[in-house]
């Protein structure tokens, strides 16, 4: 199964459903079955950002007090890859628009099907779209 390394919280913003466009600088021709791993590393940045709003807010909601009981270095749920398109011609939700990168020259990756795992599975990310055997 293709896998797809993301920091945290954006990781887990997708697999509690709060997030179903990853946007990435590069594009990919691939669709299909997609595991969303939880980087293991966690730069300061992206921790102060989850403390802010809407980040807060909906990990709280999704029983998620802190930077803490984010999972990384594990598979964490798994989705079907149904699009990607120029993030010039897609038009994100506010919600969306806040949780992504939709600056010009960037690709939105359309997910669905996203399914959580009952429990984080350890497994060691990678640049790109890698091979994660469950």
């Amino acid at each position: 199964m293709k896998a797809l390394t993301l920091t945290q919280p954006w990781a887990t913003l997708v697999a509690i459903g709060a997030k179903w466009i990853e946007t990435r600088s590069w594009r990919t021709e691939y669709r299909g079955p997609l595991a969303i791993h939880a980087a293991k590393g966690m730069p300061h940045w992206a921790m102060d950002t989850c403390q802010e709003e809407p980040f807060r807010g909906v990990l709280l909601a999704a029983g998620i007090a802190g930077v803490c009981d984010l999972p990384r270095g594990a598979v964490i749920a798994t989705c079907r890859l149904v699009g990607c398109l120029p993030t010039e011609i897609f038009f994100p939700s506010e919600r969306e628009r806040e949780f992504g990168d939709f600056d010009s020259g960037r690709f939105a990756w359309l997910l669905d099907e996203i399914v959580a795992l009952p429990a984080p599975i350890a497994a060691k990310g990678a640049l790109g779209l890698w091979e994660w055997t469950p």
